[in-house]
């Protein structure tokens, strides 16, 4: 058998030697442009760099044809106007120390000379304070004097004339155009003060007005309802601010197409903040669904680095573990308080999140075998200390001892067509009076009745609240074990037998460098060979788990996230397994003091608005909609 020849002989060899500018433009070109939105984008972002308070895009054919991006910015001096389109030429940057702290939207000074080459550009400017106007040919370098007011104008004609493989890759006009109209929406949320207008062969098809607020842009380029349908997110914690709006559980898509995240005003697609933003869901959606979110996070430039990629759509972070800690936090936060204070909410006014009011004292039930007294006065004690009393395969809604039960009612107490179970009484009339005056106060009303064992009927002031008994209830539960949990020590429980197993060379370098952090998470793992790990001790509440997949995944999350997710992410799956089979199951027959007692709960519970699984635990009818279903008024 002959040998294979080799590509290049020594008699073949090709000496070193410098491109020419044109194809090394044009290879920055392939980097830079990759379809008519990315020269949307960048001509987007020098306008922005430009000071532009109404930006003007028209486009034809998609943008293969025409793309032109019309601005009122500060303009180009004629002297500069030959500068602009030269390789490395910017006014954004200037030091290496610049580059380390960008303040703008470019700063790479290859946009104008990669698109110049690929496609026929030209350049009118005036510059402020100027007397005339000037336009650049691209292709000549003629310049000459023009009529404009003060700003730039960039067109780019026939995209890809100079590389007609390129072309080839293209899709339809409509697709083009639906990229290049996601470009200019990208930059009108992070910019609600400048206005944006877009054009495609000769008709307006997207514009949104200069707004006053993120909120109003957010629902003009978006919609009414991604407001509507989201929770507002500001916390600041140390050198990280995240603000912005994250879409409740119930406005989860099947994809993630309404996912906008933006690191000082520049939109990004970063692994470590969409892995934060998820995990901030993780027990809130169901399945495999994608949250909508529009989230702003600002940080001193000096420790983000935008010189990654020539698109400028990714970053590095100096400490990605403390940006990921405080995205996380600051949309678990927002997602927290439970929204059914909305359902009795005055339309139209931006509402606090919901602080129920306590009891009345002639209230008809007792307060549930639930603490909810605050975070940080709750003692940290044993964890068989969290799980409620059970009373067979249920958890008590009543106070271990209740009040004696008050004397039968008048038949015309009961509501209308309800049974009370055999044993079990009504509220007196006292508390049912109390209830009837305080339906604002309690957002998901007062109990009507059970229907087939599974769900309560309940009034408010907006009409009809169904509940999911079993959903709502274990929520409670699940909550409640979780922040007994939450602060106290994990406790390791010690291997009889250490579980080894066959590590990478990554692992192993992991589990040396984070010798020190391992055991706060209640883990043990150390070298058994140069290529094998020993796991000795795992957290205790998941002892009868498989040892060795939570060290592999605790491993790889220290590579790149904060470990403590994983060890959280499995307790959490354990409590939830508990909270689960402690609540109140279905076909039990609940009295109206106990349907009440769960209302109340679900009030002040975060998360209420879910069971641990991501469903609904509870739905509203207005009056309005159950007028629909009779046809009333028609």
């Amino acid at each position: 058998m002959s040998a294979l020849p080799t590509s290049i002989t020594p008699a073949q060899r090709r000496p070193i030697r410098e491109l020419p500018d044109e194809l090394i433009s044009q290879i920055a070109a392939g980097e830079v442009v990759e379809r008519p939105a990315s020269v949307v984008r960048e001509l987007l972002d020098n306008a922005l760099d430009a000071g532009a308070s109404q930006i003007t895009v028209r486009l034809a054919s998609g943008g293969v044809r025409l793309i032109s991006v019309e601005d009122d910015g500060l303009g180009i001096p004629r002297e500069e106007l030959t500068v602009a389109l030269r390789r490395h030429a910017t006014s954004k940057i200037a030091s290496l120390v610049d580059l380390e702290t960008v303040g703008t939207m470019g700063f790479r000074g290859e946009a104008l000379a990669a698109i110049n080459s690929i496609a026929e550009l030209s350049i009118l400017s005036r510059f402020a304070g100027s007397d005339t106007a000037f336009a650049l040919d691209g292709r000549t370098g003629e310049l000459r004097p023009v009529a404009r007011s003060t700003g730039t104008t960039v067109e780019v004609r026939e995209l890809f004339f100079a590389t007609p493989a390129r072309r080839k890759f293209l899709k339809t006009d409509a697709t083009e155009l639906a990229h290049c109209i996601e470009a200019v929406r990208r930059h009108a949320l992070a910019r609600p003060e400048v206005g944006f207008s877009i054009w495609h062969d000769g008709k307006l098809v997207e514009q949104w007005r200069a707004a006053s607020t993120r909120e109003q842009r957010l629902a003009d380029a978006l919609s009414d309802e991604f407001v509507a349908q989201s929770v507002a997110v500001d916390r600041e914690g140390g050198p990280v601010r995240v603000v912005g709006r994250a879409g409740i559980p119930d406005a989860a898509r099947s994809r993630g197409d309404q996912q906008f995240f933006y690191v000082n005003g520049r939109f990004v697609r970063d692994k470590v903040l969409s892995h934060a933003v998820r995990s901030a869901y993780e027990d809130v959606l169901h399945g495999q669904r994608q949250p909508v979110y529009a989230l702003y996070l600002e940080i001193d430039p000096s420790r983000v680095d935008v010189n990654v990629h020539p698109t400028k759509i990714e970053v590095r972070f100096r400490d990605g573990r403390e940006v990921h800690q405080a995205v996380r936090h600051a949309v678990e936060d927002a997602l927290a308080a439970p929204r059914a204070g909305d359902a009795v909410a005055p339309s139209g006014a931006p509402q606090p999140f919901f602080k129920p009011a306590p009891l009345p004292s002639n209230a008809g039930w007792a307060q549930p075998a639930m603490d909810f007294t605050p975070r940080e006065q709750r003692g940290t004690g044993d964890f068989e200390a969290m799980w409620p009393q059970r009373s067979g395969d249920q958890v008590p809604l009543h106070a271990a001892e209740p009040a004696a039960p008050p004397p039968w009612p008048a038949a015309s107490a009961a509501p209308a067509g309800f049974q009370a179970p055999a044993g079990l009484p009504l509220a007196p009339n006292a508390g049912a009076q109390s209830i009837a005056t305080n339906d604002e106060a309690w957002p998901l009303g007062r109990a009507l009745a059970q229907l087939q064992g599974i769900y309560i009927l309940a009034e408010n002031s907006q009409g009809l609240v169904i509940v999911d008994m079993h959903a709502a209830h274990e929520r409670i539960v699940y909550e409640r074990l979780k922040t007994q949990l939450d602060g106290a020590t994990i406790s390791s429980q010690p291997l009889l037998i250490p579980a080894t197993f066959a590590a990478t060379p990554q692992e192993v370098a992991t589990a040396e460098a984070c010798a020190e952090v391992l055991p706060t998470l209640g883990l043990e793992i150390t070298p058994f060979s140069a290529r094998t790990l020993a796991v000795r001790a795992v957290p205790g509440t998941l002892a009868d788990g498989d040892p060795v997949e939570l060290a592999r995944s605790v491993l790889a999350e220290l590579g790149q996230h904060d470990a403590s997710t994983v060890v959280q992410r499995a307790q959490n799956e354990l409590l939830s397994t508990m909270a689960c089979h402690g609540a109140v199951r279905a076909n039990r027959k609940l009295t109206i003091d106990e349907m009440n007692a769960l209302l109340r709960q679900m009030e002040e519970t975060e998360r209420s608005d879910q069971c641990n699984h991501g469903r609904p635990t509870w739905r509203q009818l207005s009056v309005r909609e159950l007028d629909s279903l009779f046809m009333r008024g028609r």
